[in-house]
């Protein structure tokens, strides 16, 4: 930084795909930091240095982090800008790396500290590359060419419908930054990250359907061409910046939101009109077809075959006193589902969390010494799978032994605000920010909240987080039919435990009530059930009993034809009908 003129330096959790899953070779955050969460930014000054999180890694963070290094501040109440105009002066230099945040992001920084006559410096020699001694190498492998029984359509029809959008919006092509969007709309997944099977690539549609994609061609099978047919053109990732100067005097759509502030300095640059928009590929792709929505079912109940024998397998061990630490659960969790045809990796890190552990939102056991199970406490496990026809997202609440009333109590409170998520019913262009108070209501009621959106978005072997459809307080995105989104209230209370309630749950057309304008509803894909040992009985409705009745009646009948043994007997006993 001296040497260069800065007097500070921002490094966000992030790589040049802007994506929630970084290889290692990219986590320049926790290099500097120690800290492992999924969202993150630090500042380095010559005299300081500060990290900003959100509510989610409020207690993790204070674990991982020496806060003799790193003041800490919460990434929305507290953004970085904020600090960097308290500690600097005018005329100061800030040093970041274009290719790690979203243009939207650069914009919004640059303008806030040029009013405090502070200098937002691209520099795209990344200063961490340059200290980070013993960088792991890049892992690419292979990608994967998914069959059309798979995603429903072909790449070649997909790229003529998302390139008459395209041309509709007035514009030559579009860039595609998100490797997710890239991946669906050319049937490809990968290996470059344990969970997420996407293709590290990025790509320029153009308004003929014809498109380049940059990646590293080695990793481009030979069959490639006659997967996606005529008019795909492979480069090195090297070759983008070329490409992109070749744009001149054309009109390419670029969202601000996910495509790179490199990415746009470099087509003005060029002399390229950029047209702000959304990545045209966003709601296609989050809208699944029948295809998907069929192969999304199929890998829900095998899944929760998995999950069942896991929950079955657990009760057994705690009842003969075998108390075993959260890593040995994770492990036994995912054998079960490694069983499981068309598997192929867990969609994330496994939170296996015991106890106290429970109250971080995000905990991973791997990043500490693994927690044994304490009787009279609850078991907080937050799984899922990516299968070649669906990715899976469930969490469950286990009782361990007798956690006590306050659990109880609050447990019952989550799963009202979840089961009043699920029965909702609400016209087309609702927003995710619009239902988030269901799920909120009734702990809202008590005096209690819980610090992450409601719901996310998930993709078919694709992204866990998909956007642009959440539940959330700031969700202005419309529900659609097709789209699938978790259902997951929870309550953390630092130091003692946590609770989370999560299944995943797909927009449908509603047929069921007779309405003056169309309705919309949610149907349930995660079918395990919940542990009733946990619930406050007399803080449930009768309505409420029925739907915990009927879905835990819809559970048995689906999933019992595929269990036997034990783990059949114990399904048997969870689904039975609760009363007050």
């Amino acid at each position: 930084m001296a040497e260069r003129g800065y007097q500070a330096c921002i490094v966000p959790r992030a790589d040049e795909y802007l994506g929630e899953y970084l290889p290692p070779c990219n986590e320049r955050l926790r290099w500097l930091t120690g800290f492992t969460g999924s969202a993150g930014m630090a500042v380095v000054t010559a005299s300081t240095a500060a990290l900003f999180i959100d509510g989610r890694y409020t207690v993790q963070v204070r674990s991982q982090v020496e806060p003799a290094h790193f003041s800490f501040h919460h990434l929305i109440e507290e953004p970085a800008c904020d600090w960097l105009c308290e500690q600097l002066q005018a005329g100061d230099r800030v040093a970041c790396d274009p290719r790690l945040h979203a243009w939207q992001w650069f914009c919004d920084a640059r303008d806030q500290l040029q009013r405090a006559q502070i200098a937002l410096v691209a520099d795209a020699d990344n200063m961490i590359d340059r200290c980070w001694q013993g960088r792991p190498v890049p892992e690419r492998p292979p990608a994967l060419l998914l069959d059309e029984a798979f995603t429903g359509e072909s790449s070649a029809a997909k790229r003529q419908r998302i390139a008459g959008q395209v041309i509709g919006a007035g514009c030559d092509g579009a860039l595609l930054f998100a490797p997710d969007s890239v991946s669906w709309l050319l049937n490809v997944r990968g290996r470059d990250m344990p969970q997420l099977p996407v293709v590290l690539s990025f790509a320029l549609l153009h308004g003929d359907g014809s498109t380049d994609l940059f990646t590293r061609p080695d990793q481009i099978p030979s069959a490639f061409d006659a997967h996606v047919g005529a008019g795909v053109r492979v480069h090195p990732e090297s070759a983008f910046g070329g490409v992109l100067s070749g744009l001149a005097g054309r009109k390419i759509l670029a969202d601000a939101q996910t495509a790179s502030a490199w990415t746009h300095l470099e087509l003005q640059r060029a002399g390229v009109e950029v047209v702000a928009g959304d990545d045209p590929v966003l709601l296609p792709k989050a809208c699944k077809n029948p295809v998907e929505l069929a192969g999304s079912a199929a890998a829900h109940r095998r899944d929760a075959v998995a999950e069942i024998r896991f929950l079955a397998w657990l009760d057994s061990e705690v009842q003969a006193g075998r108390l075993h630490d959260e890593a040995t659960l994770a492990q036994h969790l995912h054998a079960e589902r490694a069983r499981l045809a068309h598997f192929h990796a867990p969609s994330f890190d496994t939170i296996s969390a015991a106890g106290a552990n429970a109250a971080m939102c995000h905990y991973n056991h791997q990043d500490a010494v693994p927690a044994q199970l304490p009787m009279n406490s609850v078991y907080l496990v937050d799984s899922g799978g990516q299968y070649l026809d669906g990715t899976t997202d469930i969490t469950r609440t286990v009782a361990i032994g007798d956690p006590g009333e306050t659990v109880r109590r609050l447990f019952t409170l989550v799963l009202k605000g979840h089961i009043a998520l699920d029965r909702a019913r609400f016209p087309h262009g609702t927003t995710g920010m619009q239902l988030d108070t269901l799920a909120r209501q009734y702990l809202w009621q008590e005096g209690f909240d819980f610090d992450h959106g409601t719901g996310h978005g998930v993709g078919v072997f694709l992204s866990v987080h998909e956007g642009p459809q959440r539940i959330s307080k700031i969700s202005a995105v419309a529900l659609a039919p097709g789209m699938i989104v978790s259902n997951e209230p929870g309550y953390y209370r630092a130091g003692e435990f946590g609770i989370r309630c999560e299944n995943l749950l797909v927009v449908r057309e509603s047929d069921t009530l007779q309405t003056e304008v169309p309705m919309l509803c949610f149907e349930a894909l995660t079918l395990v059930p919940f542990d009733t040992r946990l619930l406050q009985l007399d803080l449930l409705r009768a309505d409420e009993v029925r739907w915990l009745n009927d879905y835990h009646a819809r559970v048995a009948r689906e999933i019992a034809p595929l269990l036997e043994g034990p783990p059949a007997d114990w399904l048997s006993a969870a689904t039975q009908p609760i009363t007050h």
